[in-house]
């Protein structure tokens, strides 16, 4: 997960320079549609939007962020030193503010301040939760200490989960963020990879992995382990 939306094309440089520095891809977008059209696999890191260049178009695209199934944190802000004032009218829509004139050093602090307060690491090889951990590198997975013999999709599966803990997910858009947009099974083979990710994890830990009823699936309750 190392991916920054970055609005709208023409963002101050700087902010590209920053993002690059700090190991993270810019993926520049104009409007709320591309949320989902230009998505990578394992999610967004975070968003940063720059309002002066068009206001009404910057707020829309934050709200829709925030609404979305999977809402899309941290958002920061990157507004001209004149347009601070109008902050308090948009609090719920974002989590830190940027001076459009703010030197790299500092859009590298806050970038990296805002992802921390999220409990991301785009650095970081191994996610862990709770006794599971995952090293993104190697694809290997433990559960107490104890390797996971996982297939390729079951290793997708459980990272897509464990980086999006507490959150709920229909089968449908687990199909498409793990198995993605071109896949066309059928929301049966959500429910064989739970099964058999249950089973691999033991009777112990099967229930980090709980059935919504008439929803989908949520993965754990606890709070990340940094």
């Amino acid at each position: 997960m190392k991916t920054f939306i970055c609005f709208p094309k023409d963002t101050p440089p700087d902010i590209e320079t920053a993002l690059s520095e700090l190991g993270c891809e810019a993926r520049f977008i104009e409007d709320a549609d591309s949320l989902n059209n230009t998505e990578p696999a394992e999610g967004w890191l975070g968003a940063i939007v720059t309002v002066g260049y068009n206001e009404q178009k910057a707020v829309d695209l934050c709200r829709e962020m925030r609404n979305r199934e999977t809402p899309v944190a941290p958002v920061i802000l990157v507004v001209q030193p004149g347009l601070m004032a109008k902050l308090d009218r948009l609090d719920d829509l974002f989590d830190e503010c940027l001076a459009e004139n703010a030197e790299l050093q500092e859009i590298k602090f806050r970038i990296t301040r805002s992802i921390k307060r999220f409990g991301k690491n785009p650095n970081s090889p191994v996610i862990s939760y709770g006794p599971l951990a995952l090293n993104l590198e190697t694809y290997q997975a433990i559960v107490e200490k104890k390797p996971l013999d996982l297939t390729y999709m079951e290793y997708e599966l459980l990272k897509f989960l464990v980086q999006n803990p507490g959150k709920v997910f229909t089968r449908d858009t687990l199909l498409t963020r793990v198995w993605g947009y071109e896949y066309f099974g059928g929301a049966r083979t959500v429910d064989v990879h739970i099964r058999r990710l249950r089973a691999k994890l033991g009777e112990e830990h099967a229930g980090l992995i709980e059935t919504v009823r008439s929803v989908g699936y949520r993965f754990g309750r606890i709070h990340w382990q940094v």
